[in-house]
């Protein structure tokens, strides 16, 4: 698979349906749709709002998509980095969510990629979107 690097919105197209087709390779091998996470002690769970978040914002540079090849690995091993934020006020897409938590996972041929992850009045944590965070 080959992730174009240009910035044209060719590219971005091609980004986004690369991200789209890791997320139904991923949703086919993980039926459940979650996988625990080790510093959470908790499961992360996937859904639609994951998957439009994170092509919307991943697509935009070679380096997030780049990461988002392993996406199993950035749900597994990424760690809390600070404290749970308030979701943004005016932003639809975190409405549903009392907490906003940044996560970060050092990857191999990709560096520092930042999750965050939505949690629910119920505890439930929800992967809201993933980059990588540029040097």
């Amino acid at each position: 698979m080959i992730i174009p690097q240009e910035n044209n919105r060719e590219a971005l197209k091609q980004r986004e349906e690369i991200i789209s087709k890791v997320y139904r390779i991923w949703t086919e091998n993980n039926p459940s749709k979650r996988v625990y996470n080790r510093s959470f002690k908790d499961f992360i769970n996937i859904r639609y709002l994951s998957i439009t978040e994170t092509i919307r914002h991943a697509a935009k540079t070679y380096e997030s998509t780049l990461a988002m090849l392993q996406l199993d690995t950035i749900l597994r091993y990424s760690v809390k980095y600070g404290k749970p934020k308030a979701p943004k006020k005016g932003v639809k897409n975190q409405a549903a969510f009392s907490q906003i938590q940044e996560m970060r996972c050092e990857l191999i041929g990709v560096g520092m990629v930042k999750m965050m992850v939505g949690i629910k009045r119920t505890g439930e944590k929800i992967q809201y979107c993933i980059t990588a965070i540029k040097a």
